[in-house]
């Protein structure tokens, strides 16, 4: 009876319980779980093993990196642990929040740890790495921004710059945007190299993009999401984010696979969403108040979808994390 009153005493606690419902959803070292959680790294190691001697999560140290997960289910603790995570609320948003950053690192996990991304370094591109035609892709996205002056771009998970490279001659301004670290030191690169000071890379969250609401005036003429939303637990809260800071009449281009049949990508690169459908991407656009301009196809080997829109309309909406330090450049 001690060792239960050890685990439920453990498990009690806001924390422990999130770090619990995360460890349910896979291994997580340290570093990943800070960045989720928001917290210092002294705190959440005094929780985790607190966890840990109650036989709910077990570590495994790999180098300079302890991972964290479920004890196993054949454990009378791990059994316990999986008990208890079944009595969480699916939607409280808290938890869900949770998990929508854990996608976040789980795909960036992978996406460092795949063989191109190591063989291609700042020429990384994920169309590249699924052998898809990113030649064909970029003549279309030029062709949607069309002609002349660009104003500011915002890329929201700009990975090695190349959506910034290609449209910063003409802006007076480029923010991209992600969650790695090591992407944004390529993209660091890359823009310094192709002579581009009018372009910035900065470490956020695309959920909680730490930028000022747009509006009649103010706010970034285009968004672009490119091979990003597959990744996302929530896309439309992304879409909901991008809309968010963009002015009035700001025009959106989401760049995305068609639906396919390829669950290995799952695995491989963490996608979360095999592709979207033309009605269902419509459907997400039109409810965080975009219009749906169009959509263009690329064949290949997977296909690729060009989706466009602009802001009509501005609906009230709760945001998915608590509320940001939204202070950001004048635009």
């Amino acid at each position: 009876m001690d060792g239960v009153l050890l685990a439920l005493r453990a498990a009690a606690e806001p924390t422990r319980l999130r770090l619990l419902a995360l460890a349910g959803l896979g291994t997580f070292c340290v570093s990943e779980l800070v960045t989720i959680l928001g917290q210092s790294q002294p705190r959440l190691s005094r929780h985790l093993r607190l966890l840990v001697q109650a036989g709910l999560l077990r570590r495994q140290q790999e180098g300079v990196h302890s991972w964290f997960a479920l004890t196993e289910a054949a454990d009378p603790r791990g059994q316990l642990a999986r008990s208890i995570l079944a009595q969480l609320p699916p939607q409280d948003a808290l938890l869900a929040a949770d998990r929508r950053l854990a996608a976040q690192a789980l795909s960036e996990r992978a996406r460092i740890a795949s063989e191109s991304f190591q063989r291609q370094g700042a020429d990384w591109d994920e169309m590249k790495a699924l052998g898809l035609p990113a030649d064909q892709v970029e003549p279309v996205l030029l062709q949607i921004v069309g002609p002349g002056e660009l104003g500011s771009i915002l890329d929201i998970g700009t990975g090695t710059g190349r959506v910034l490279e290609l449209l910063g001659p003409r802006a007076r301004l480029g923010l991209g945007i992600d969650a790695s670290a090591a992407m944004l030191a390529l993209a660091r690169s890359r823009l310094g190299q192709a002579g581009l000071p009018q372009c910035t890379v900065r470490q956020a969250d695309m959920y909680r993009l730490p930028l000022p609401d747009g509006g009649a005036g103010h706010g970034f003429h285009h968004a672009v999401l490119q091979m990003v939303l597959h990744h996302a637990e929530d896309p439309q809260a992304v879409l909901r984010e991008a809309a968010r800071v963009l002015r009035d009449g700001g025009q959106i281009i989401v760049v995305d696979l068609a639906p396919h049949r390829r669950h290995d990508l799952t695995a491989r690169l963490a996608h979360r969403h095999n592709g979207f459908h033309d009605d269902e991407m419509r459907r997400m656009l039109q409810r965080v108040g975009l219009t749906v301009a169009g959509a263009a196809t690329i064949p290949g080997p997977l296909a690729i979808k060009i989706w466009s829109g602009a802001v009509v309309s501005r609906p009230a909406y709760a945001h998915p994390l608590s509320a940001p330090d939204r202070q950001g450049a004048s635009l």
